[in-house]
């Protein structure tokens, strides 16, 4: 107890995690990816509109940023990025 995580599978799940519940909390229903790999990790439906997600772990270097890629950009996936400090998340403003 009190250690500190740093597999990155882990790491993901938990971000998953806390996008879910955030999700809710916003008035999504969320149906999350069965596997660890591919372009969308959740699809979350909010008034019959299907979203794409992927979760992107926060890194302490605030300097670097997420970004999509390819075959992302062609679905249209959008980015929700989860602070594990702060426990925080938000949609990724995306640049592309």
């Amino acid at each position: 107890m009190g250690e500190k995580i740093t597999d990155t599978n882990r790491l993901g799940d938990i971000a998953e995690f806390y996008v879910t519940t955030w999700l809710w909390d916003e008035g999504y229903e969320v149906f999350r990816n069965a596997g660890c790999t591919g372009a969308i990790d959740m699809i979350a439906l909010k008034n019959g509109v299907p979203v794409f997600i992927d979760v992107k772990s926060k890194n302490t270097d605030t300097r670097y940023g997420h970004s999509r890629t390819d075959e992302q950009k062609l679905l249209r996936v959008q980015l929700v990025e989860f602070n594990g400090q702060t426990r925080k998340c938000r949609w990724v403003e995306h640049e592309e």
